[in-house]
Protein backbone atom coordinates (compact mmCIF):
# COMPACT_ATOMS: atom_id res chain seq x y z
CA UNK A 1 0.00 0.00 0.00
CA UNK A 2 1.42 3.43 -0.97
CA UNK A 3 2.12 6.08 1.69
CA UNK A 4 -0.54 8.38 0.24
CA UNK A 5 -3.11 5.62 0.48
CA UNK A 6 -2.22 4.97 4.11
CA UNK A 7 -2.78 8.58 5.10
CA UNK A 8 -5.85 8.95 2.91
CA UNK A 9 -7.59 6.09 4.68
CA UNK A 10 -10.46 7.40 6.80
CA UNK A 11 -12.89 5.34 8.86
CA UNK A 12 -15.21 6.28 11.71
CA UNK A 13 -14.31 9.43 13.64
CA UNK A 14 -13.68 9.53 17.39
CA UNK A 15 -15.80 12.33 18.82
CA UNK A 16 -14.39 12.99 22.30
CA UNK A 17 -10.65 12.75 21.86
CA UNK A 18 -7.59 14.91 21.09
CA UNK A 19 -7.38 16.49 17.66
CA UNK A 20 -3.98 17.85 16.67
CA UNK A 21 -2.92 20.77 14.49
CA UNK A 22 -0.52 19.06 12.06
CA UNK A 23 1.14 22.32 11.01
CA UNK A 24 1.78 23.26 14.63
CA UNK A 25 3.25 19.82 15.35
CA UNK A 26 5.61 20.04 12.38
CA UNK A 27 6.46 23.69 13.09
CA UNK A 28 8.38 23.04 16.32
CA UNK A 29 11.66 23.60 14.46
CA UNK A 30 13.95 24.32 17.43
CA UNK A 31 12.68 21.30 19.36
CA UNK A 32 12.94 19.03 16.31
CA UNK A 33 16.50 20.24 15.60
CA UNK A 34 17.73 19.42 19.11
CA UNK A 35 15.71 16.19 19.17
CA UNK A 36 17.58 15.05 16.06
CA UNK A 37 20.94 15.95 17.61
CA UNK A 38 20.03 13.94 20.70
CA UNK A 39 18.87 11.04 18.51
CA UNK A 40 22.20 10.93 16.67
CA UNK A 41 24.31 11.19 19.82
CA UNK A 42 22.08 8.81 21.77
CA UNK A 43 21.99 6.13 19.06
CA UNK A 44 25.79 6.20 18.61
CA UNK A 45 26.30 6.00 22.37
CA UNK A 46 23.70 3.25 22.72
CA UNK A 47 25.12 1.13 19.90
CA UNK A 48 28.63 1.46 21.34
CA UNK A 49 27.60 0.76 24.94
CA UNK A 50 25.44 -2.28 24.15
CA UNK A 51 27.73 -3.84 21.54
CA UNK A 52 28.97 -6.63 23.89
CA UNK A 53 25.38 -7.44 24.87
CA UNK A 54 24.26 -7.48 21.23
CA UNK A 55 27.11 -9.84 20.32
CA UNK A 56 26.03 -12.18 23.14
CA UNK A 57 22.37 -12.06 22.06
CA UNK A 58 23.37 -12.75 18.45
CA UNK A 59 25.34 -15.78 19.62
CA UNK A 60 22.38 -17.12 21.64
CA UNK A 61 19.96 -16.66 18.73
CA UNK A 62 22.27 -18.52 16.35
CA UNK A 63 22.92 -21.20 18.98
CA UNK A 64 19.20 -21.93 19.43
CA UNK A 65 18.46 -22.04 15.70
CA UNK A 66 21.80 -22.40 13.84
CA UNK A 67 20.46 -21.62 10.36
CA UNK A 68 18.28 -18.69 11.34
CA UNK A 69 18.98 -15.01 10.62
CA UNK A 70 19.97 -12.98 13.69
CA UNK A 71 18.30 -9.74 12.62
CA UNK A 72 14.64 -9.56 11.66
CA UNK A 73 13.62 -6.72 9.36
CA UNK A 74 10.03 -5.70 8.79
CA UNK A 75 8.29 -2.93 6.86
CA UNK A 76 6.83 -0.36 9.24
CA UNK A 77 5.00 2.93 8.74
CA UNK A 78 6.73 6.11 9.85
CA UNK A 79 6.08 9.84 9.83
CA UNK A 80 3.42 10.94 7.33
CA UNK A 81 2.90 7.36 6.19
CA UNK A 82 6.41 6.84 4.83
CA UNK A 83 7.40 3.19 5.05
CA UNK A 84 10.82 1.94 6.14
CA UNK A 85 12.58 -1.27 7.17
CA UNK A 86 12.74 -1.61 10.95
CA UNK A 87 15.33 -3.89 12.53
CA UNK A 88 15.03 -6.09 15.60
CA UNK A 89 16.77 -9.13 17.02
CA UNK A 90 14.81 -12.14 15.81
CA UNK A 91 12.76 -13.43 18.73
CA UNK A 92 10.47 -15.81 16.81
CA UNK A 93 11.01 -19.12 15.06
CA UNK A 94 11.54 -19.38 11.33
CA UNK A 95 8.27 -19.09 9.41
CA UNK A 96 6.59 -17.01 12.14
CA UNK A 97 4.95 -14.65 9.64
CA UNK A 98 3.38 -17.56 7.77
CA UNK A 99 1.86 -18.83 11.05
CA UNK A 100 0.25 -15.48 11.91
CA UNK A 101 -3.03 -16.14 10.05
CA UNK A 102 -3.65 -19.18 12.24
CA UNK A 103 -3.26 -17.10 15.41
CA UNK A 104 -5.26 -13.95 14.56
CA UNK A 105 -8.39 -15.21 16.32
CA UNK A 106 -6.36 -15.41 19.57
CA UNK A 107 -5.46 -11.71 19.58
CA UNK A 108 -5.58 -10.33 23.15
CA UNK A 109 -5.47 -6.62 22.24
CA UNK A 110 -8.54 -4.84 20.91
CA UNK A 111 -7.98 -2.69 17.84
CA UNK A 112 -5.47 -2.57 15.00
CA UNK A 113 -2.67 -4.47 16.72
CA UNK A 114 -1.84 -8.14 17.36
CA UNK A 115 -0.45 -9.54 20.62
CA UNK A 116 -0.91 -12.78 22.54
CA UNK A 117 0.87 -13.46 25.81
CA UNK A 118 1.77 -17.09 25.13
CA UNK A 119 2.76 -16.75 21.48
CA UNK A 120 3.97 -20.24 20.41
CA UNK A 121 6.23 -18.66 17.78
CA UNK A 122 8.53 -17.01 20.31
CA UNK A 123 11.83 -18.81 20.92
CA UNK A 124 13.42 -19.39 24.33
CA UNK A 125 15.98 -16.62 23.90
CA UNK A 126 13.17 -14.55 22.34
CA UNK A 127 11.18 -14.66 25.60
CA UNK A 128 14.19 -13.35 27.52
CA UNK A 129 15.09 -10.48 25.21
CA UNK A 130 11.45 -9.46 24.72
CA UNK A 131 10.81 -9.28 28.47
CA UNK A 132 13.53 -6.63 28.81
CA UNK A 133 13.06 -5.08 25.35
CA UNK A 134 16.59 -6.11 24.36
CA UNK A 135 15.21 -7.28 21.00
CA UNK A 136 14.63 -3.58 20.20
CA UNK A 137 18.33 -2.61 20.36
CA UNK A 138 18.94 -2.83 16.57
CA UNK A 139 16.37 -0.05 16.18
CA UNK A 140 19.13 2.31 17.30
CA UNK A 141 20.40 1.93 13.73
CA UNK A 142 16.99 3.13 12.49
CA UNK A 143 17.36 6.13 14.79
CA UNK A 144 20.83 6.92 13.44
CA UNK A 145 19.51 6.66 9.87
CA UNK A 146 16.64 9.02 10.68
CA UNK A 147 13.75 6.58 10.18
CA UNK A 148 12.93 6.69 13.88
CA UNK A 149 13.56 8.72 16.99
CA UNK A 150 14.63 7.56 20.45
CA UNK A 151 11.22 8.66 21.75
CA UNK A 152 7.96 8.57 19.81
CA UNK A 153 4.90 6.41 19.03
CA UNK A 154 5.35 2.72 18.31
CA UNK A 155 5.96 2.18 14.54
CA UNK A 156 2.90 0.33 13.19
CA UNK A 157 2.62 -2.32 10.49
CA UNK A 158 0.99 -1.49 7.15
CA UNK A 159 -1.89 -3.88 7.85
CA UNK A 160 -2.51 -2.10 11.17
CA UNK A 161 -2.55 1.36 9.56
CA UNK A 162 -5.02 0.05 6.97
CA UNK A 163 -7.49 -0.30 9.87
CA UNK A 164 -6.82 3.12 11.39
CA UNK A 165 -9.53 5.72 11.79
CA UNK A 166 -8.82 9.34 10.91
CA UNK A 167 -8.26 9.89 14.64
CA UNK A 168 -5.69 7.08 14.87
CA UNK A 169 -3.78 8.43 11.86
CA UNK A 170 -2.72 11.47 13.87
CA UNK A 171 -0.03 9.39 15.57
CA UNK A 172 1.78 9.41 12.20
CA UNK A 173 2.38 13.17 12.43
CA UNK A 174 5.74 12.48 14.10
CA UNK A 175 8.57 9.98 13.75
CA UNK A 176 8.00 6.67 15.52
CA UNK A 177 10.24 5.90 18.47
CA UNK A 178 12.18 3.06 20.09
CA UNK A 179 10.35 3.96 23.27
CA UNK A 180 7.52 6.28 24.15
CA UNK A 181 4.75 7.14 26.58
CA UNK A 182 2.85 3.94 25.72
CA UNK A 183 5.93 1.77 26.20
CA UNK A 184 6.58 3.14 29.70
CA UNK A 185 2.89 3.08 30.71
CA UNK A 186 2.24 -0.64 30.77
CA UNK A 187 2.89 -1.46 27.11
CA UNK A 188 1.03 -4.68 26.24
CA UNK A 189 -1.22 -4.28 29.30
CA UNK A 190 -2.57 -1.06 27.73
CA UNK A 191 -5.38 -1.32 25.16
CA UNK A 192 -4.94 -0.16 21.56
CA UNK A 193 -7.24 2.83 22.02
CA UNK A 194 -5.43 3.83 25.21
CA UNK A 195 -2.16 3.57 23.30
CA UNK A 196 -3.49 6.00 20.69
CA UNK A 197 -4.54 8.45 23.43
CA UNK A 198 -1.12 8.18 25.08
CA UNK A 199 0.61 8.81 21.75
CA UNK A 200 -1.48 11.89 21.06
CA UNK A 201 -0.94 13.10 24.61
CA UNK A 202 2.81 12.75 24.03
CA UNK A 203 2.66 14.64 20.72
CA UNK A 204 0.61 17.42 22.34
CA UNK A 205 3.18 17.83 25.12
CA UNK A 206 6.34 17.15 23.13
CA UNK A 207 9.48 18.69 24.60
CA UNK A 208 13.03 17.75 25.51
CA UNK A 209 12.15 17.56 29.21
CA UNK A 210 9.39 15.01 28.59
CA UNK A 211 11.64 13.05 26.22
CA UNK A 212 14.35 12.79 28.88
CA UNK A 213 11.78 11.63 31.45
CA UNK A 214 10.66 8.84 29.11
CA UNK A 215 14.28 7.86 28.41
CA UNK A 216 14.93 7.50 32.15
CA UNK A 217 11.74 5.46 32.62
CA UNK A 218 12.77 3.25 29.68
CA UNK A 219 16.12 2.48 31.35
CA UNK A 220 14.30 1.52 34.55
CA UNK A 221 11.95 -0.77 32.60
CA UNK A 222 14.90 -2.59 31.03
CA UNK A 223 15.98 -3.33 34.61
CA UNK A 224 12.44 -4.10 35.81
CA UNK A 225 10.12 -5.17 32.93
CA UNK A 226 6.59 -3.71 32.75
CA UNK A 227 4.52 -6.07 30.63
CA UNK A 228 6.48 -6.61 27.40
CA UNK A 229 5.97 -9.96 25.67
Amino acid sequence: MESEDLLAHISEVHTNQIWLDKEKVEGRYIYLFFKRIIDIMGSIFGLTLTLPLMIYVAYQIRKEEPKSPIIFSQTRVGKNGKTFKMYKFRSMCLGAEEQLEELLDQNEIEGAMFKIKEDPRVTNIGKVIRARSIDELPQLWNVLKGDMSLIGPRPPLEREVAEYTSYDLQRLYVKPGCSGLWQVSGRNDVSFHSMIDLDLQYITNQGLYNDFKIILKTILIVIKPNGAY
